[in-house]
């Protein structure tokens, strides 16, 4: 009898040790919210060219492809600060660079970001990597009555290689990215402009990229 018990005892104890092993570490279990990188909010003003002077952000700094600065403005319209491609020559890009890291963008990192178009232009994410490749993701906003908010997350998006030059994508669909460094981010319209007037332009407002910060004096693979 005793021996039974002993042995029920022993059982016992071995099963609460190893329910309480197979528990997963608390930072598992309720893991930390990805974190806001960057937010850009352009300079409130009347129309000026997109140069580093309109950047509200002091840690990021400009990048403008596929166009001069004459070729957009940001400009405010209803109280909104925004980007207006309405005389980009082709497709054109604006993207930003945070000065002192890298975006880790894999996981649950998403963008969110306030705009709107005009005729059958659409915004779309565009990234550098920190190897030099470019991309621009298949996620594309086309809302034309006014200002809209979208929030999307990037493990949704799927990615084709980007010739920034002409700001041209090339080759197919990408079956697997590694967004763990990326160097610049920003937005993309793939159309030329139409000029002043309704037709053919994007605006884009605030924008948002949630991610991890990655120093940049960490090596990465060309």
């Amino acid at each position: 009898m005793k021996f039974r018990i002993c042995v029920q005892a022993a059982f016992g104890l071995l099963m609460s040790f190893s329910a309480f092993a197979q528990q997963p570490p608390a930072e598992r279990r309720a893991p930390q919210p990805i974190p806001l990188f960057f937010r850009e909010t352009w300079k409130d003003t009347a129309a000026i060219p997109v140069t580093q002077e309109a950047i509200s952000n002091p840690d990021l700094e400009l990048r403008v492809y596929g166009a001069s600065k004459d070729d957009m403005t940001v400009n405010n319209e209803g109280g909104i600060p925004h980007v207006w491609t309405g005389l980009c020559p082709a497709g054109c890009a604006v993207v930003l660079r945070h000065k002192e890291s890298f975006a880790d963008l894999t996981g649950k990192a998403r963008f969110k970001w306030y705009t709107k178009t005009s005729g059958f232009h659409e915004i779309r994410p565009i990234v550098k990597l920190a190897n030099g490749d470019w991309l621009v993701g298949d996620h594309a906003d086309r809302y034309t009555y006014d200002f809209h908010e979208t929030e999307f997350y990037l493990a949704d998006v799927r990615w084709i290689k980007l010739d920034i030059a002409k700001v041209q994508t090339k080759g197919t669909l990408l079956d697997k990215v590694d967004l763990s460094k990326v160097d610049e981010i920003g937005f993309v319209d793939l159309t030329p402009g139409s000029g002043h007037g309704l037709g053919g332009f994007s605006d884009v407002g605030w924008m948002e990229v949630y991610g991890k910060p990655v120093r940049r004096d960490v090596q990465v693979s060309k």
